[in-house]
């Protein structure tokens, strides 16, 4: 099915797992346990109609019509174009209204009900209808016969009148609302646990879709759908070029420096200098008019700007001339897939073309996943698609001993790796620099003394009359 045919569900992220929307004249369910945002969802869907001079028709036996609107307003979704049929129970029986009331909760009377649907199509003549629910409707048939026969007849009678059907059903555990998967074109499943909400699209007839699980939200503004990253569905053309480091001696190390759209491991214990050698290869980008962003899980922005001024390295003036974005995340305040659509959204949408991530292991934590090491490699394939060049910061556990350029097998993800080692030289505490790896070009294989100054990053000449430093225990030669 041609995307050009689809239809905007209403929520940009859900259009993109469903390959530009829904098929139009269809029928859909959307399936989720208490408050999973089914009915929010439903909301969005009929939004579409104002956009585009459509009609739509919300047909709720549940919750009233007015705490459907009151709900709609406080999210800032615009129901314009879009008619109420009211079929649920009222309080007062006698009460008089202009909604339609044809059952109560004591007494349903389902000719009456189907009257007023077919009533209330016939008269708005809608392009888009919400069901809501349809649980409420299988209480008016207990026999699954007769279920099936109505349920059909209503999707039949709502999709020839080329209207576009979404069905919610408010239980997924039910085995009797299984059967309502048979009925419809398409399928998505709401689910929500103690750490993130989730969907994902079971079914659609007629046309692929983006399998697997995406993170959404529900906020003051109603819902947003994170689609899982694919980073094999996108590419980018880029020229290659070596990218100088702005250390003359760094580049020696390097073999003329960092190769654009490649992943950089920047690994070290605490202190060691990792983030400050990341910033000054900001620095640098900034100076080529490059924009850079900056994704800290540990350092607060203020900080990060302290800590720049003590070493020479103008972060402010790269904000204010629009060469780097810095963003704190807060642990726990954003899905894989949510902080990967911050990441795309730099990338695509501001022209992004270096990324560092400080570090692994507060994203590890942020996103409270057990495939982190998947999620961390999508996201670097992808700035690798793009041609935007990655920075890992990762803190390795020993200050001195072993030698481990990840605690978490990540090395494979790296292209270069550069290390920084503690020393301690007669009492004295002092730090090295090397390079581990290079994937596209040699590299010195000497270690270097590493300073952090006032001017800014000094690196010295090789140690040549050392060794041990890997192991932690360098000696100096006679």
């Amino acid at each position: 099915m041609n995307s050009l045919q689809k239809k905007s569900f209403g929520l940009s992220g859900l259009d993109e797992i469903l390959y530009g929307g829904l098929i139009p004249q269809k029928s859909y369910l959307i399936q989720g346990g208490p408050g999973s945002g089914k009915s929010t969802m439903g909301l969005h869907f009929l939004s579409q109609v104002s956009k585009n001079n459509a009609s739509g028709l919300y047909i709720t036996l549940g919750e009233s019509e007015k705490s459907i609107k009151e709900n709609a307003s406080q999210l800032d979704i615009d129901l314009s174009g879009v008619s109420f049929l009211d079929l649920s129970p009222k309080e007062n029986l006698n009460e008089d209204s202009n909604s339609y009331s044809v059952f109560s909760a004591a007494e349903v009377e389902q000719q009456p009900m189907m009257d007023a649907i077919i009533e209330a199509v016939e008269k708005y003549e809608p392009n888009r209808v919400v069901l809501d629910s349809i649980t409420m409707l299988r209480m008016l048939n207990k026999d699954p016969f007769k279920m099936r026969k109505l349920a059909l007849s209503f999707i039949k009678f709502i999709t020839e009148r080329e209207a576009t059907l979404l069905m919610i059903s408010e239980s997924m555990d039910d085995s009797s609302e299984q059967d309502a998967t048979f009925w419809v074109d398409g399928i998505i499943k709401l689910e929500s646990d103690t750490t993130w909400r989730r969907l994902k699209v079971t079914k659609l007839r007629g046309s692929d879709y983006q399998s697997g699980d995406h993170a959404f939200k529900i906020t003051g503004q109603g819902v947003t759908v994170f689609p899982r990253l694919r980073a094999n569905n996108y590419d980018r053309k880029f020229q290659p070029e070596s990218l100088s480091t702005g250390i003359d001696e760094l580049d020696v190390m390097l073999h003329g420096g960092i190769e654009k759209g490649t992943v950089s491991l920047l690994v070290g214990a605490t202190g060691v200098g990792k983030t400050n050698l990341g910033l000054q290869l900001l620095k640098e980008s900034a100076s080529r008019n490059e924009r850079a962003a900056l994704y800290t899980f540990e350092e607060s922005k203020e900080l990060i700007l302290e800590r720049s001024k003590n070493v020479n390295i103008p972060i402010e003036d790269m904000i204010e001339s629009g060469n780097l974005n810095i963003m704190p995340i807060e642990p726990l305040s954003y899905s894989p897939d949510e902080f990967t659509k911050m990441v795309r959204t730099d990338v695509e949408e501001n022209g992004t073309q270096i990324v560092m991530i400080d570090s692994i292991g507060g994203y590890r934590l942020a996103v409270q996943e057990e495939d982190i090491l998947e999620r961390l490699h999508e996201l670097t394939v992808y700035l690798q698609n793009m041609g935007v060049t990655s920075l890992l910061i990762n803190e390795a556990q020993t200050v001195t001993g072993e030698f481990k350029a990840t605690n978490m097998n990540a090395s494979y993800l790296a292209d270069n790796i550069l290390f920084l080692r503690y020393l301690e030289i007669n009492g004295q505490l002092r730090k090295s620099i090397g390079v581990l790896k290079k994937r596209l070009s040699d590299f010195e294989k000497f270690i270097r003394e590493f300073k952090i100054t006032s001017e800014g990053i000094k690196i010295g000449q090789p140690l040549e009359n050392m060794r041990g430093i890997l192991s932690g225990n360098p000696e100096l030669l006679d």
